[in-house]
């Protein structure tokens, strides 16, 4: 009994340290926004902060516990979540439910760009002014910008190295500041109960229309600040389980709204005092004994950290899938710690960091890094309602829940949407723009895909049985130099045993290519995370295989881990033949040696296709030739891999035909009129 309940208790602090950064550090700056919304401190008044309390508590309960805690979580896929597990669900569904999934990830995406920046300036900016003996810690605001950008690039350097070893300290980490948001919330909050009125709605619904509010129904753009982290919950739900998430939310969410509300009851305490200031204050330091300020300033330092951290591994852990459901191209993942689970994607970790450091140095403050912050996440939630509406349309009895589930939240997240559309000009275009690119890049791979099989399945495309005679006899024709033992064939064989017609051609036309076994190696991505298996067919043969591996979109594709143990697996069932080596360091070795082949494509300028599609096709052959190598994706790198360019070509047109003229004597050319 006591091992199970320190089990639950390590669990449980895990997962403070995982899932809860981003939404655990919104008390830094979600006050200062709603306070920056009035234009002056001067109109603060008493019934802005209980109308500003009432929507972020209802902001609070709607969209985190009731959406995302009650509902989402339960939408999981084998145990993960996010809104890529949550397509996987649904994708045999309807067609155009990649629209949403791309749009979601794509704006994900863009979110962890911005959050590092925000909340770690969020932090240091509380040091400004603050004294070490005679010594000021943080002078200027450009001291804010150059702690905040040596932390960031510190946190991405160390990425390539694992950080396990920081992450061991998160959850104790997170404890002491959650539990630290509530204390100093707490003994605001007993200092002026009359606060908890703000838990009734009509409060939050009077202040939209009310003209102490100077932004209108815009003031929604700050009010959603509170809930950014609620898509990381649920993405983050395979990661530690869906019941240490029940078990801690409560905790969380308590703590929270505590410190909203204790910040609320301090502005309201120094009213005058307040509005008399001219500068923006930040309520979150306000309420600071001056005791704990530097251990506050030092703990929400921490707690940033951790967040920026915990968004950077998100990312990495949001490309792998995207990349396993080809949405996003192939790139290189590394596991650089012992935990399989811990993933290192160099590519997006650099992207990362230049995007957060532009966004630092561009906006200079918190203030103004806040007005491009949460439109992005605000979109991803919007398309996660609509790809839960369709999974919850299939498995709930009535259809009425579903379409509750949808119009209620799609209403409400619309609202939202406007709202944070509001501070478009003010930052929110570089929001739109990152999430542009990123969605450019997923439309262009995901997309030029498939226009570029609905061609090749018409034209180029043929029947690996009819060249079955014929690789047999090459197998056999010792006239030929033997290329290699295992021929391995990176190809996608269809169920009616097409094949493009390239990897043919490079076998039997630029060069006969003798093996003693050709393997047509096919990777399929399965909607389970983390499933493993294979099929294979023989043709009738003892040396010509369909390769059918079938991997998780989560599972690392390294096909020579695979290789070796189903050649093992088929020479003991007598599937295929043994073979032996005469030169080897390893007595007994029955396995020969491997060589991969694969074909790399460049879309040949000799096809007829409409302008929009060549530049779909054009664009994914780029970031095909241009990301990762199957040799680094299918881990190659220490097998004998021949990799040949061949022309795309996709509808030929008509050569034309050219005119022979045949000279019979030389004297019947007429002479050149310039002669």
């Amino acid at each position: 009994m006591e091992k199970q309940k320190r089990n639950v208790f390590i669990g449980a602090l895990i997962t403070l340290g995982i899932v809860y950064g981003d939404i655990g550090t919104s008390p830094l700056y979600v006050m200062k926004a709603l306070l920056a919304d009035l234009k002056g401190n001067q109109n603060l008044t008493e019934n802005y902060i209980i109308g500003c309390l009432s929507l972020v508590f209802w902001t609070l309960m709607l969209m985190t516990t009731v959406k995302y805690v009650l509902i989402a979580l339960k939408a999981d896929n084998h145990g993960e979540g996010g809104i890529f597990a949550l397509y996987a669900l649904v994708r045999h569904q309807k067609r155009w439910l990649i629209v949403p999934a791309l749009i979601g990830g794509a704006a994900l995406l863009a979110d962890g760009t911005l959050t590092p920046a925000v909340t770690v300036t969020s932090a240091i900016e509380g040091l400004k002014g603050v004294t070490l003996g005679k010594h000021v810690l943080i002078g200027t605001q450009n001291d804010v910008i150059i702690v905040t950008f040596t932390i960031l690039l510190v946190l991405f350097l160390i990425q390539r190295f694992g950080t396990s070893f920081i992450g061991q300290g998160f959850g104790p980490v997170m404890l002491l500041w959650f539990s630290f948001l509530a204390v100093v919330g707490l003994v605001n909050l007993v200092a002026d109960p009359s606060v908890l009125r703000a838990l009734s709605p009509h409060y939050g619904l009077a202040l939209l229309f009310s003209p102490t509010n100077k932004v209108g129904i815009f003031l929604l753009g700050s009010v959603f600040l509170a809930t950014t982290g609620a898509e990381a919950l649920y993405s983050d739900m395979g990661h530690v389980g869906r019941r240490n998430i029940y078990l801690t939310w409560p905790f969380v969410c308590g703590a929270l709204l505590l410190n909203y509300f204790g910040q609320g009851a301090y502005l309201i305490a120094h009213l005058e005092q307040i509005q008399a200031q001219k500068e923006l204050v930040n309520p979150f330091y306000l309420v600071l004994n001056d005791h704990f300020y530097l251990f506050g300033v030092i703990l929400a330092t921490l707690a940033a950290i951790i967040a920026s951290q915990a968004l950077i591994t998100g990312s990495f852990t949001l490309v792998q899938e995207a990349v396993g459901l080809k949405i996003l191209p192939r790139m290189k993942v590394e596991h650089p710690g012992l935990s399989r689970s811990q993933i290192y994607i160099g590519g997006i970790n650099w992207m990362l960091c230049v995007c957060t450091t532009i966004v630092l140095f561009y906006f200079k403050t918190s203030e103004h890094m806040e007005a491009a912050y949460g439109l992005a996440i605000t979109l991803t939630m919007l398309m996660t309602t609509l790809l839960l509406f369709e999974y919850l349309r299939a498995r709930l009895a009535h259809e009425f829940w579903a379409y509750l589930v949808l119009f209620g939240f799609g209403m409400i997240e619309l609202i939202f949407l406007a709202a944070s559309l509001s501070k478009f000009t003010h930052g929110g275009y570089v929001t739109v723009l990152i999430t542009l690119l990123i969605l450019a890049m997923m439309i262009f791979w995901y997309f030029g895909n498939r226009v570029r099989e609905k061609y090749a399945d018409r034209s180029e495309m043929i029947d690996l049985r009819d060249y079955k005679e014929m690789l047999l006899e090459l197998s056999k024709d010792e006239k030929e130099p033997l290329f290699t033992d295992n021929l391995i064939i990176l190809a996608k064989v269809k169920r009616n045993f097409k094949v493009k017609r390239e990897l043919l051609y490079s076998i039997l036309d630029k060069k006969p290519k003798r093996a003693k076994v050709y393997w047509f190696v096919t990777v399929n991505t399965t909607d389970e995370p983390y499933s493993n298996y294979y099929t294979v067919d023989m043709m009738g043969t003892r040396n010509i295989v369909n390769l059918q591996l079938f991997l998780g979109y989560k599972m690392n594709p390294s096909v020579n881990l695979y290789l070796y143990q189903i050649v093992s697996d088929l020479m003991q069932k007598d599937v295929i033949d043994e073979q032996p080596q005469k030169y080897t360091t390893s007595p007994g070795r029955i396995v020969g040696n491997f060589s991969v082949l694969a074909i790399q494509e460049i879309l040949s300028p000799n096809t007829r296709i409409s302008p929009w599609t060549r530049i779909l096709i054009a664009g994914r052959v780029f970031l095909q030739n241009h990301s990762t190598t199957p040799i680094q994706w299918f881990g190659l790198e220490t097998s004998e891999v021949h990799i040949e360019k061949v022309p795309l070509f996709l509808k030929k047109r008509s050569v034309p035909v050219i005119e022979q003229r045949v000279i019979l004597n030389p004297k019947d050319i007429k002479r050149s009129t310039c002669e």
